[in-house]
């Protein structure tokens, strides 16, 4: 059985973990709503511009634009999304594990990842595939500039033939509690399944510009977009992935200090019997001589 230092040491111990796991939770809280509100104001955009292009794509018979060209699935790229730390219960192993679920549905193409996140970086540069780029320690202070410096390099392959379709594999924020772990494809652009206009009956536009000017300033803008918004609802899942565990983590630690207080007092009770029956011995030694 442990002494009484030794159990005092383990309460002492379980304390700091407390401290640290309950500042933890705090600081994910206090960035969880400012991540939520982008998350919140982006969606709209990257939706309607979703449903802008679903519906130029729809009306254009002259489709002559690289990131429109299907070209089948022989060389696949795979975004993968993770934080940069730990700590937040099972959000990164459920991208990870979705991210290989995915390559071994695909294992009959050429695969390559981009790892955006320490996390997918460290698990897959382990694993027998290329990792053509790699955007570490980006997720703390997430911009606008980032996503598109990703995007830029996704089309450039693209349009250079290097690669033949585009997917990303992230975490969808829902709420604090629940993430979902989205896979879509990014290129080839496509009409968009679901995002049909809401009008009847069906009404023709007359362009400004030609439908080739339109396509090469808002594909490329539509890629920026979606990449940003998939960094954004990541962002805001970890944070909430991380309050959730770093919460749960503190109760645990009160429920494990009572466990160890209440050992503390068997302890201390039982050597105190022990001292009195010692006492109440030796008395009884004496008074019989």
């Amino acid at each position: 059985m442990a002494n009484l230092r030794d159990v005092r040491r383990r309460i002492r111990s379980v304390r700091n973990i407390q401290k640290t796991t309950r500042a933890m939770k705090f600081v994910s809280a206090s960035k969880l709503k400012r991540a939520q509100d982008r998350v919140v104001a982006a969606r709209p955009y990257a939706n309607r511009m979703l449903a802008v292009l679903n519906s130029l794509i729809s009306r254009v018979e002259n489709r002559d634009h690289a990131l429109l060209q299907r070209r089948g699935s022989g060389q696949i790229l795979l975004v993968i999304i993770t934080g940069d730390k730990g700590l937040c219960g099972a959000f990164n192993s459920n991208i990870i594990k979705a991210a290989t679920v995915f390559l071994n549905q695909k294992a009959g193409a050429e695969l390559s990842l981009a790892a955006v996140g320490r996390k997918g970086y460290d698990f897959f540069k382990r694993r027998p595939y290329e990792i053509r780029a790699q955007y570490i320690n980006i997720m703390g202070k997430l911009a606008y500039e980032e996503a598109k410096r990703i995007a830029d390099f996704l089309i450039q392959q693209y349009s250079a033939l290097a690669l033949d379709e585009v997917y990303i594999v992230y975490n969808e924020f829902k709420s604090v509690i629940q993430q979902r772990v989205t896979v879509e494809r990014l290129l080839p652009i496509g009409e968009i399944e679901g995002l049909r206009e809401q009008v009847a009956p069906r009404l023709d536009y007359i362009y400004e510009q030609e439908p080739q000017t339109i396509f090469s300033h808002l594909l490329p803008r539509h890629v920026d977009v979606q990449v940003y918004r998939a960094m954004l609802e990541s962002a805001a899942s970890e944070h909430g992935a991380r309050m959730t565990a770093m919460d749960a983590a503190t109760t645990n630690a009160k429920d494990m200090i009572e466990r160890l207080t209440l050992n503390m007092n068997r302890i201390r009770q039982a050597s105190i019997t022990k001292e009195i029956i010692e006492i109440v011995s030796g008395a009884n030694a004496l008074a019989g001589k």
